[in-house]
């Protein structure tokens, strides 16, 4: 498994990470790369122009590569590096999930309310549970992590609620059709960066899973 907490893949494109100096998939990492004037910057849908800078997509990797200057030495030129940098990639990265979460919301491949969630959860029609950081505890263990899929608990309701058109929403499902597979690779990169671990959660059914 990749730092970015993705299974690897022998088909997935590899790339090599400038903090741990192995390759791991790109899925697992973030693409950066230097603008004309010298600029750093992230490129998280891996479409910019230039030579990529790769780095495992966990908040230690990052500062670890600032803190040691891995940037500049990797592009082998004096670079300008943003000073909220790090805030800057986990902000970006939870827009660009909340983005293509409304998408899939849009093309009827995402869901929320408790009762839809759990009816999808039920028919095993949802591959990904996706519940707010700030929900209660209580009421997000009365639903399970679908066989084989995904969970991510690390959005807040707010931002749940942006991507589903409310104010405020705790409980979201995806299908496996469509954006999933976007989805998944942007909230696991979201993931390392507000909780790298994941956190362990009940399934509902007696069991854990990260």
């Amino acid at each position: 498994m990749s730092r970015g907490g993705l299974n690897k893949k022998t088909d997935e494109a590899m790339r090599r990470c400038i903090v741990t100096r192995e390759a791991e998939p790109r899925s697992g990492l973030i693409r950066f790369v230097i603008a004309p004037d010298g600029l750093l910057v992230p490129d998280l849908a891996e479409k910019l122009p230039g030579r990529g800078i790769w780095v495992s997509s966990t908040r230690s990797a990052i500062e670890e590569a600032l803190s040691k200057k891995l940037f500049a030495k990797a592009a082998r030129e004096q670079i300008v590096i943003p000073d909220d940098l790090v805030d800057l990639l986990e902000k970006g990265l939870a827009k660009r999930v909340v983005h293509l979460i409304s998408l899939g919301r849009k093309a009827g491949d995402a869901v929320c309310g408790f009762e839809k969630v759990k009816g999808w959860l039920a028919d095993g029609h949802a591959k990904v549970l996706l519940q707010a950081s700030d929900g209660s505890e209580r009421g997000k263990g009365k639903l399970w992590t679908p066989e084989g899929g995904r969970w991510f608990g690390h959005l807040t309701s707010g931002e749940l609620g942006l991507a589903f058109g409310r104010e405020t929403v705790i409980h979201g499902a995806l299908t496996g059709r469509g954006l999933a597979s976007r989805i998944i690779a942007d909230a696991t990169r979201l993931q390392g960066m507000r909780n790298e671990d994941g956190g362990e959660r009940s399934t509902g059914k007696g069991k854990t899973t990260k």
